[in-house]
């Protein structure tokens, strides 16, 4: 006869969770602070509270809030020779580039990196039409819900879309990636600062700063004079700038910087995305 777990002292985190709820919540904040103070009684650990809170803040957000804005939108030209636009693509490192005719609103297709491979084997790439090798490209509306989108992508095998306004222009894209880290939290991708590094920069100009960086490291790469008396990394900078600790894709102004929170969990923030505003 099987022991019953009830009894057996071993319980599973699922059986400590549903006992977690003897109360049933009765809306979303209550289920989060039911689910926040599982984490405090060591029934969830951060990773998977900070999973559960990711998916249900999908639900809630749409494509305007997570794409890539117009402006930052690295494109190849279908006019383009490979001689030309290859630099950018290895540049970006991106594995899906959009390919625009007469302009960014004339989007043609998309272009998949490895589709390029073939071309090591071409004496003359100039023969080469890079319409031949597109793939379609799949349009959404800045006010789709996340997680329709993610059901989209997951249907269609889409990895990308182009996000279009009101008036049918391009106001951005959005990969799967982009929606995945709102629930997961930043992905390991080309992006990434590199595990000795604290700044990176971006092609689009931009740069990734990690939030243990030192104030002093940050003032130097910046050229910039923040104090660090009361707070020694950019991460607590940033907080106190806030107010609170921030979730993922909030957004504070720090004299002259425009700081956008990539990552973050109920304790510290994580990783930022640093643009310099415009004087």
């Amino acid at each position: 006869m099987s022991e019953d777990r009830s009894t057996s002292g071993h319980k599973t985190w699922l059986d400590k969770l549903t006992q977690a709820f003897v109360h049933e919540p009765k809306n979303r904040q209550e289920l989060l602070e039911l689910l926040r103070e599982a984490h405090a009684n060591e029934v969830l650990d951060i990773e998977a509270l900070s999973i559960i809170e990711g998916a249900l803040q999908v639900s809630d957000m749409q494509v305007r809030d997570i794409m890539i804005p117009r402006s930052q939108m690295i494109t190849i030209k279908s006019s383009q020779t490979p001689r030309e636009f290859l630099p950018d693509v290895i540049e970006a490192a991106h594995s899906r580039f959009p390919v625009i005719g007469d302009g960014v609103d004339d989007v043609l297709g998309i272009l998949l990196a490895k589709d390029l491979l073939p071309l090591l084997l071409q004496d003359d790439t100039e023969r080469f039409n890079i319409k031949e090798i597109l793939r379609p490209a799949t349009c959404v509306p800045e006010s789709k819900r996340l997680n329709v989108l993610l059901k989209e992508f997951r249907a269609t095998r889409n990895h990308m879309a182009i996000v279009i306004d009101e008036y049918g222009g391009v106001s951005g894209l959005v990969t799967i990636e982009d929606v995945l880290e709102q629930i997961v939290g930043d992905i390991e991708d080309e992006h990434d600062v590199d595990e000795d590094s604290h700044i990176k920069p971006l092609p689009s100009g931009d740069f990734l700063v990690k939030g243990l960086t030192p104030i002093e490291d940050f003032n130097e790469h910046f050229d910039t004079e923040f104090s660090d008396e009361e707070f020694d990394t950019v991460g607590g900078l940033v907080m106190n700038a806030f107010g609170h600790l921030p979730k993922r894709n909030e957004v504070a102004e720090l004299e002259g910087f425009r700081v956008r929170v990539l990552n973050a969990d109920s304790r510290r923030v994580h990783l930022l995305r640093v643009t310099l505003e415009k004087s």
